[in-house]
Formats: structure tokens, sequence, C-alpha cells
């Protein structure tokens, strides 16, 4: 299975990322490039606790029904379906920015999880993942 963990995996979502540009069309959800970039963003930063104003809390749903979707999700390298819920905490309005300096963040975001270390980390659905889950 593909994980950010692995070095050529991250390899690759650099150089995908390095190819965005304000041209780029969506082929996964609503968002344009800019709004995608800045929720992976966000979505990094929660991961790693880096400056992080997201509560590491499971929701009840979750509690309820979390590890298996995420045994089931996590069982090949099928990717999750599209337009799949993100929580609220992660949606972006902006439309427009600095997609350069997105990008950077995102890339340098990528690179800290060759040295991964936030065992506080609760998926707000899933609860608490391994490495290889996350």
């Amino acid at each position: 299975m593909k994980t950010i963990f692995d070095k050529q995996t991250r390899d690759s979502l650099i150089a995908r990322t390095q190819q965005l540009n304000t041209e780029s069309e969506a082929i996964w959800g609503k968002m344009n490039v800019y709004q995608m970039t800045q929720h992976c963003t966000i979505w990094n930063r929660w991961v790693l606790g880096i400056d992080n104003q997201i509560p590491y809390k499971q929701m009840f749903l979750g509690k309820i029904i979390g590890k298996m979707l995420l045994k089931s999700s996590t069982k090949n390298d099928k990717p999750l379906g599209k337009n799949a819920p993100a929580g609220s905490a992660f949606l972006v309005s902006k439309k427009t920015g600095d997609l350069a300096k997105q990008k950077q963040e995102l890339i340098t975001l990528i690179e800290q999880f060759a040295d991964y270390n936030n065992p506080a980390f609760i998926h707000d659905f899933f609860g608490r993942m391994t490495e290889e889950q996350i």
C-alpha cells in the first residue's frame, strides 16, 4: 500500500504538486487548485500537529463505525471515494491567493512526513490510526 511515510510516495506527491498551475482542473472534487492546495495544507498540518487549531477528538458516529470503515478503506490502494466529506474544519472558501506560496508550503509539509512524530493524532472520524493507516 502506498504511504506518505515512504520516500518514493512523497517524491511522487511533490512532483505532482510542482506541476499544478492556475489552469489545473479538478479531477477529484469541486475545489479549484488553490482551494485544494490550501485544503491539503490544512489537513497535513493537522496530521503532523503543526500549529494545529483543530481538536483531536473522534465524533460519536466515528466511535460506532469508524474503525470498520477505516479497515475497509485501507485494505488496498483504492483511494477514498470522490466527494467524500472532509469535515468543516477542512473546507476552504477563499478561491484565490498565491498559488506558488501555497504549493511550496504543501511541499514542505509533505517532506515533514519523513520525520513524523505525532502520537497525539486522533482522526475525527476514524479515531487513533497507525502510520500505515494514515
